[in-house]
């Protein structure tokens, strides 16, 4: 699961995720649109900086399946995948 890019802490820990797909329909069977997809608010950790610059670890880890907001983050693409780049602190819930 790892990816050929390490994030760097500053005044945070950073982290990479890779978003989770869209939905593709709805529970009851309704197939949405190109146009009409959300976001997706989850993904799974690839990527942890090693300590921020007060020399905190992060709490979280690779391979965690996390929530994050609806615009957190910085979008990238690497090798023809997407990823986010973000804050540490942007991580709402980590899923068990």
């Amino acid at each position: 699961m790892s990816v050929n890019i390490k994030p760097i802490a500053g005044t945070g820990n950073r982290i990479v995720v890779e978003p989770a797909p869209a939905e593709e329909k709805t529970a009851s069977g309704i197939i949405i649109p190109d146009t009409a997809k959300e976001k997706p608010q989850r993904g799974t950790i690839v990527a942890v900086s090693e300590q921020d610059d007060k020399g905190n670890k992060p709490t979280v880890k690779e391979g965690d399946t996390v929530l994050y907001g609806k615009y957190a983050g910085t979008e990238i693409n690497l090798d023809g995948k997407d990823y986010l780049i973000m804050r540490e602190s942007d991580v709402l819930a980590v899923l068990n």
